[in-house]
């Protein structure tokens, strides 16, 4: 996949699952695919999520 979803809620599953398995922080993941943290911040911040740098995840 060299590409992130636009749907925020599929956004979410991708961003949580590969900060799970694959990247130590939003940042690296954002440098991985090109894109500014607030893209998905932002996209994820609509439906009511947030980053929590302590779990790497959006909760």
């Amino acid at each position: 996949m060299n590409e992130l979803p636009s749907d925020p809620v599929m956004l979410l599953s991708v961003v949580n699952t590969k900060l799970r398995d694959e990247y130590d922080s939003l940042e690296e993941l954002c440098r991985s695919y090109g894109v500014q943290a607030s893209f998905i911040t932002e996209k994820l911040a609509a439906i009511d999520y947030s980053y929590e740098a302590d779990t790497n995840q959006f909760i």
